[in-house]
């Protein structure tokens, strides 16, 4: 009991702190959260995940709370967060980009600038990146900067996307794959695709192809084999978006890594079953607590030497 109280304490004491970060766009928005403390602490960057995602983890459609909830409970630990709107999403919607104009390479930029924000801010003692789902291959990538000390992937897959999209039609719309795989692979060659069918538009549209392209381009497990730091690679064994073979693939990818397979956690990192409809209903209950030892991985990782 004490020591739920003390950690009660800590987040009351904790400073929340709107951060804006100037692009030739406009504006993308973040909240910092920090313990109240006059020595320096360690600061972890937030990114997330794929499509309108915002600083909390939420989407239009779905609210879960997840990242919001993290931020909270490592503050609750003596350890400072940043989260933000990416572009055009939330408070960020003054600094999207057209469609057609974005590239993946804009949103490691964005993570780099970041990055050197945090760098310059005297509070804190090391930059920790956590990149949550997509999120995670930004995250690693932005990571080589010499100003992070160390990187987190959650859920983070291991794949390139191409494969990640195959593999989820495959599971989610098996009808569809005569006619996706042929486009995703000439995506993945750099190639755009001028007849796309409908079913397939909210994934290859004309206007995101460039994007799609972009993102194509990057392996993480290429990636994550050019960080020389540490880093912690955690999967739940019930995520329907990543798997625990992503999470291998990553390890195996930089075997200096450290990987924690959390049972029964899923996507949105809350604790379900095997019950597939139920693990779908907890991306949009936001009550619904973290999994429970999650933050206890992250923080032993966070402050050990």
């Amino acid at each position: 009991m004490f020591l739920f109280l003390n950690s009660m304490s800590l987040l009351a004491q904790s400073l929340e702190e709107e951060l804006s970060l100037a692009t030739n766009t406009g504006n993308i928005e973040g909240t910092l959260l920090s313990p109240s403390s006059e020595q320096q602490v360690p600061v972890v960057l937030f990114i997330a995940g794929s499509g309108p995602t915002d600083r909390d983890g939420n989407n239009p459609m779905m609210e879960n709370n997840s990242l919001k909830m993290l931020a909270r409970e490592l503050a609750a630990s003596g350890i400072a967060s940043l989260r933000f709107d990416k572009r055009g999403i939330g408070k960020s919607a003054s600094s999207a980009v057209d469609e057609s104009a974005l590239r993946f390479e804009i949103m490691i930029n964005d993570a780099e600038a970041w990055i050197d924000m945090l760098s310059k801010d005297k509070r804190f003692s090391e930059i920790v990146v956590l990149g949550h789902s997509e999120g995670s291959t930004i995250g690693m990538i932005a990571s080589k900067k010499n100003e992070v000390g160390k990187y987190i992937s959650l859920a983070g897959p291991g794949a390139r996307a191409s494969e990640k999209i195959k593999e989820q039609l495959s599971e989610q719309a098996p009808f569809l794959m005569d006619q996706a795989v042929p486009i995703l692979d000439s995506l993945a060659n750099g190639d755009t695709v001028k007849e796309v069918p409908v079913m397939l538009m909210s994934i290859a549209r004309p206007s995101v192809q460039p994007y799609i392209i972009s993102w194509f381009k990057f392996d993480p497990q290429v990636e994550i084999a050019k960080l020389d730091k540490p880093i912690l690679i955690i999967q739940g064994t019930t995520d329907l978006q990543v798997s625990v073979t992503d999470a291998e693939m990553l390890m195996k990818a930089n075997p200096r890594a450290q990987l924690e397979i959390l049972e029964n956690m899923n996507h949105v990192l809350k604790e379900v079953g095997d019950d597939k409809t139920r693990n779908i209903q907890t991306y949009s209950e936001p009550e619904l607590p973290l999994k429970k030892g999650l933050v206890k991985v992250l923080l032993d990782f966070i402050i050990e030497e």
